[in-house]
C-alpha cells in the first residue's frame, strides 16, 4: 500500500472510535516505511538483504521498535515545532506508554495492509525470513492512492469535523469494498482456471495486477515447469501465455550443473534475489572456464531486477 493510506487507515479507525491522540497511531502507520534509509546497508552488504524496503521494519518485533523510535523523534519540540511551522498545523504528540501503544496499533494496521499486497512482508523476523502475503492487492493501487491523497487534502482544510469524519468513513468503506471485490475475483479465477488445467499442470496460483479484474495466473506441474498468463475475469479471456522451464542446462552435465547451482545458492546476492522473488528459475550455461548461473523470475517483481547472473568455478 501507499504512504498516504498507511497514514489514513489508523487515523480513520481511531477517529471513528473517538480515541484521543490519534495522530500517534497515524505516525506509527507510516513509521515503518522510513526503512528506505536502510537501502545503503543492503547495497553495500548483499548478505544483509533484510535491510531494504518492506524488510526488517515490517515485522511484529522490529515494527514496535521502529514506531517507538519514530514517535520519540517526532515528539521532540524542535521536530514537531519545525513541521508545525511548515504545514501550519499542530501535530504535537506526547511520548508516553499510551501513545506508544497507539503507534504500534498503526504499525499493525500497516503490516495488515502490506500483507494484502504482492511481495508480502517478513512478519515473524527475526525468527523467520519468510514473507507472508494474501496477494489480494497489487503492490500499490492507483485508485486507492489517489483517494487517500484526496482525503489528506480534506483533513488539511479547515472544515467542520463532521465532514472529515464522513470522508474518513467513506474511505474505509471504499477500501473494504475493494478488498472484498478482489477476494471474490481471486477465488473465482482460481476456481474457473482449475477446471482447465492440462498438459501435466496440476497446481495454480494467482497474483493481482493494478486492475482488480485482471490477474496473473501461474500453473505448475510441481516444480519443473510453469505456464504463465494474464487472465481477464470480466471478459473470461487469457493473454500473454508462455511456458517456462524451472531449470535449463546448456553445454554441461546435469550433475555438474547441480553442483554449480548448489554453490551459487550460498552466495548472499543469490539469497537476496530469491527472497525478493516469488519464483526463481535457473539457466545454467557452461563456458570455457566457469558456469554462468542466471536466476530469473518469470513473473514480475517490484523488489529489484528480475534477473541475476553469477559466475561459478567448476566443481
Amino acid at each position: 500500500m501507499d504512504f498516504f493510506t498507511h497514514f489514513i487507515v489508523p487515523f480513520a479507525i481511531l477517529t471513528l472510535f473517538k480515541v484521543k491522540d490519534r495522530l500517534a497511531g497515524a505516525f506509527g502507520g507510516i513509521s515503518v516505511d522510513f526503512d528506505v534509509v536502510f537501502f545503503v546497508v543492503g547495497f553495500i552488504s548483499p548478505g544483509l538483504f533484510i535491510f531494504t524496503h518492506r524488510g526488517i521494519t515490517h515485522s511484529f518485533v522490529f515494527g514496535l521498535i521502529t514506531s517507538t523510535i519514530f514517535l520519540y523523534i517526532i515528539s521532540r519540540p524542535r521536530i514537531y515545532g519545525l513541521i508545525n511551522r511548515v504545514i501550519k498545523r499542530n501535530i504535537e504528540v506526547k511520548f508516553n506508554w499510551h501513545n506508544i501503544l497507539l503507534a504500534y496499533f498503526g504499525v499493525l494496521a500497516h503490516l495488515f495492509l502490506d500483507f494484502l499486497t504482492t511481495g508480502g512482508i517478513p512478519l515473524l523476523y527475526p525468527f523467520s525470513l519468510t514473507r507472508f502475503t494474501a496477494n489480494l492487492y497489487y503492490y500499490t493501487d492507483p485508485v486507492t492512492t489517489i483517494a487517500a491523497l484526496a482525503v489528506l487534502v480534506i483533513l488539511y482544510l479547515r472544515l467542520d469535523p463532521k465532514y472529515k469524519k464522513i470522508t474518513l468513513a467513506c474511505f474505509m468503506i471504499m477500501l473494504i469494498s475493494f478488498g472484498g471485490i478482489r477476494a471474490y475475483e481471486k477465488i473465482d479465477v482460481i476456481q474457473s482456471q482449475s477446471l482447465t488445467l492440462s498438459d501435466g499442470y496440476t497446481q495454480i496460483t494467482t497474483y493481482p495486477t493494478s486492475n482488480m479484474f485482471i490477474w496473473t495466473v501461474v500453473e505448475s506441474d510441481g516444480g519443473s515447469k510453469y505456464r504463465i498468463y494474464s487472465y481477464n475475469n470480466l471478459q473470461k479471456t487469457s493473454s500473454d501465455i508462455r511456458e517456462v522451464q524451472n531449470l535449463t542446462i546448456k553445454n554441461g552435465t546435469f550433475e555438474s550443473a547441480q553442483k554449480a547451482i548448489k554453490y551459487a545458492d550460498k552466495l548472499p546476492e543469490v539469497g537476496g534475489f530469491k527472497w525478493n522473488h516469488e519464483y526463481t528459475c535457473v539457466n545454467a550455461e557452461k563456458t570455457s572456464s566457469k558456469w554462468n548461473i542466471t536466476y530469473f523470475d518469470p513473473t514480475s517483481s517490484h523488489f529489484g531486477p528480475n534477473e541475476l547472473s553469477v559466475l561459478v568455478p567448476y566443481h
